[in-house]
Protein backbone atom coordinates (compact mmCIF):
# COMPACT_ATOMS: atom_id res chain seq x y z
CA UNK A 1 0.00 0.00 0.00
CA UNK A 2 1.36 3.46 -0.94
CA UNK A 3 1.69 6.21 1.68
CA UNK A 4 0.56 9.01 -0.66
CA UNK A 5 -1.08 12.11 0.70
CA UNK A 6 -3.11 14.12 -1.13
CA UNK A 7 -5.49 17.12 0.21
CA UNK A 8 -7.84 18.97 -1.95
CA UNK A 9 -10.78 21.66 -1.42
CA UNK A 10 -13.98 23.28 -2.90
CA UNK A 11 -16.63 25.63 -1.72
CA UNK A 12 -19.45 24.31 -0.93
CA UNK A 13 -22.42 26.48 -3.21
CA UNK A 14 -25.54 24.10 -2.43
CA UNK A 15 -28.26 26.18 -0.75
CA UNK A 16 -29.02 23.74 1.83
CA UNK A 17 -25.81 22.99 2.71
CA UNK A 18 -24.21 19.04 2.83
CA UNK A 19 -27.65 18.29 3.86
CA UNK A 20 -28.89 13.91 3.05
CA UNK A 21 -28.65 13.75 -0.76
CA UNK A 22 -24.82 15.67 -0.97
CA UNK A 23 -23.84 13.09 2.02
CA UNK A 24 -25.13 10.05 0.53
CA UNK A 25 -23.76 11.04 -3.04
CA UNK A 26 -20.01 12.00 -1.32
CA UNK A 27 -20.05 8.93 0.97
CA UNK A 28 -20.66 6.72 -2.49
CA UNK A 29 -17.81 7.96 -3.95
CA UNK A 30 -15.57 7.89 -1.43
CA UNK A 31 -16.24 4.58 -0.79
CA UNK A 32 -15.20 3.46 -4.54
CA UNK A 33 -11.43 4.61 -3.21
CA UNK A 34 -9.05 2.23 -1.54
CA UNK A 35 -7.49 4.30 0.65
CA UNK A 36 -8.84 6.53 3.41
CA UNK A 37 -10.78 9.66 2.46
CA UNK A 38 -11.28 12.12 5.37
CA UNK A 39 -13.31 15.66 5.51
CA UNK A 40 -12.90 18.61 6.77
CA UNK A 41 -14.02 22.27 7.39
CA UNK A 42 -10.62 23.50 8.04
CA UNK A 43 -7.34 22.46 6.72
CA UNK A 44 -6.58 21.54 10.40
CA UNK A 45 -9.34 19.50 10.89
CA UNK A 46 -11.03 17.80 12.82
CA UNK A 47 -10.90 15.01 10.47
CA UNK A 48 -13.75 12.91 9.98
CA UNK A 49 -14.07 9.52 7.53
CA UNK A 50 -15.99 10.52 4.48
CA UNK A 51 -17.08 6.60 3.72
CA UNK A 52 -19.32 6.88 6.94
CA UNK A 53 -22.52 8.61 5.93
CA UNK A 54 -23.77 9.01 9.40
CA UNK A 55 -20.83 11.20 9.96
CA UNK A 56 -20.74 12.78 7.16
CA UNK A 57 -24.35 13.26 7.44
CA UNK A 58 -23.88 14.89 11.22
CA UNK A 59 -21.58 17.10 10.08
CA UNK A 60 -23.42 19.73 9.33
CA UNK A 61 -21.97 22.15 6.31
CA UNK A 62 -23.04 25.24 5.22
CA UNK A 63 -23.45 26.66 1.80
CA UNK A 64 -20.37 28.54 1.52
CA UNK A 65 -18.02 26.65 3.89
CA UNK A 66 -14.63 25.20 2.06
CA UNK A 67 -14.84 21.25 2.26
CA UNK A 68 -11.69 20.06 2.41
CA UNK A 69 -10.50 16.65 1.57
CA UNK A 70 -7.54 14.26 3.32
CA UNK A 71 -6.94 10.92 1.15
CA UNK A 72 -3.83 8.29 2.06
CA UNK A 73 -2.98 5.12 0.15
CA UNK A 74 -3.50 4.01 -3.40
CA UNK A 75 -5.40 6.56 -5.33
CA UNK A 76 -5.27 9.56 -3.20
CA UNK A 77 -5.00 11.57 -5.72
CA UNK A 78 -7.56 10.40 -7.59
CA UNK A 79 -9.55 10.15 -4.69
CA UNK A 80 -9.42 13.92 -3.53
CA UNK A 81 -9.67 15.46 -7.29
CA UNK A 82 -13.25 13.61 -7.62
CA UNK A 83 -14.62 14.65 -4.13
CA UNK A 84 -13.78 18.58 -5.35
CA UNK A 85 -15.36 18.09 -8.71
CA UNK A 86 -18.46 16.17 -6.83
CA UNK A 87 -18.68 19.60 -4.88
CA UNK A 88 -18.03 21.68 -7.47
CA UNK A 89 -20.39 20.00 -9.77
CA UNK A 90 -22.79 20.85 -6.86
CA UNK A 91 -23.29 17.13 -6.51
CA UNK A 92 -24.94 16.66 -9.39
CA UNK A 93 -28.16 18.40 -8.11
CA UNK A 94 -28.87 20.77 -11.38
CA UNK A 95 -27.41 24.05 -12.47
CA UNK A 96 -25.17 26.43 -10.72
Amino acid sequence: MSHAVAIGSARLINETGLHARPSVKLTQLAKAFHGHVELAVSPDGPWINAKSPVKVMSFQAEMGVSLYFRATGDGASDAVAAMVALVERNFDEGTL
